[in-house]
């Protein structure tokens, strides 16, 4: 017979959430993660910082505080000197050191490319905490991050995005999400996730599926980076977003009607994402006005908790 599953372990792997979640004593729970990245940018220390938030971005999106860190590291040491690996490992210690958490070692491999990241605890109380699980029929959905840098970075390669768009792409992913998740806290959250690889519709989609509910978003009402939409006009893609799209492709539906390239946005591969959250309609126009206060300033209410109906779990209007 399979063996029962331990109680306290209260977020597994069955609704691919972003962290797991174990219950230590009646008022303690640690929350678990891990992920690491290879470099979106050239610099070493912003690449340090960019990997660091993205990875502690976990333990936000389950109501958590982060406590630890494990750097994660494969570094060619015969193909880069070793002062980029210190720039790295420094630039992933400022954000480490933001979130309040602290780094207490880590390890290093060889490797043909260099990647880094973070093994992340965290903590929670076993009753508080987040999931993607939970969304109700007739929640509001609130994001508070804008999405398209996946696309920004495919296209800064050919030096077609401006400094300037590139610059403020770049403050935002190495912006952590500690701020935002705690002015949360004084909000009723009924589920929660990070938008990072699988794109808007990817998390949108194991949202949905954990909380047996479908999604319908907003497209007009989506933050979106300077110039990603002109990047996709431009036929500019990333290599994920077709794999983000058949994840989904099944199970959704576009009502408005967009050009192909626009329509790209919603899986566009995110690294540091931001918050997407399920609360109760009443109180969606205050949390936004709370994060607009916190200086989230690209938060919006980006759609609404619908009934699982026709198949479908997700419907872009």
């Amino acid at each position: 017979m399979p063996k029962k599953k331990d109680p306290n372990l209260l977020v597994g792997f069955e609704t691919h959430d972003d962290a797991g979640i174990y219950r230590l004593t009646h008022d303690i729970a640690i929350i678990t993660t891990a992920d690491f990245i290879t470099p979106p940018v050239n610099d070493p220390f912003l690449f340090g910082q960019i990997a660091a938030a993205n990875a502690i971005s976990d333990v936000y999106a389950m109501g958590g505080r982060p406590v630890t860190c494990l750097n994660l590291v494969c570094f060619p040491s015969k193909k880069l000197d070793a002062e980029i690996l210190h720039r790295i490992i420094a630039g992933g210690l400022t954000k480490i050191t933001e979130s309040g958490a602290v780094l207490a070692g880590g390890h290093t491999t060889d490797d043909d490319e260099p990647k880094f990241g973070l093994a992340v605890n965290g903590i929670v109380h076993p009753d508080k905490y987040w999931s993607n699980a939970g969304a109700r029929p007739g929640d509001h959905l609130v994001l508070t991050k804008p999405i398209g840098s996946g696309v920004l970075f495919n296209a800064n390669i050919k030096g077609w995005v401006s400094s300037a768009a590139m610059d403020e792409c770049l403050d935002i992913l190495i912006n952590l999400n500690k701020t935002a998740s705690e002015v949360m806290q004084a909000f009723d959250i009924h589920a929660a996730t990070d938008i990072t690889g699988f794109g808007l519709a990817g998390h949108s989609y194991e949202m949905a599926v954990a909380s047996d509910v479908r999604l319908e978003i907003q497209v007009d009402h989506l933050p979106i980076m300077a110039e990603a939409l002109e990047m996709y006009a431009k036929g500019v893609k990333t290599g994920v977003n077709s794999f983000n799209r058949q994840l989904v492709n099944a199970s959704m539906r576009f009502e408005k009607s967009l050009p192909g390239w626009h329509s790209e946005i919603v899986f566009d591969p995110q690294t540091s994402g931001g918050l997407m959250v399920a609360v109760p309609a009443e109180q969606a126009s205050g949390l936004l006005e709370a994060l607009h206060q916190a200086d989230i300033q690209h938060a919006m209410i980006i759609g609404e908790v619908g009934r699982f109906t026709d198949g479908l779990r997700l419907i872009f209007k």
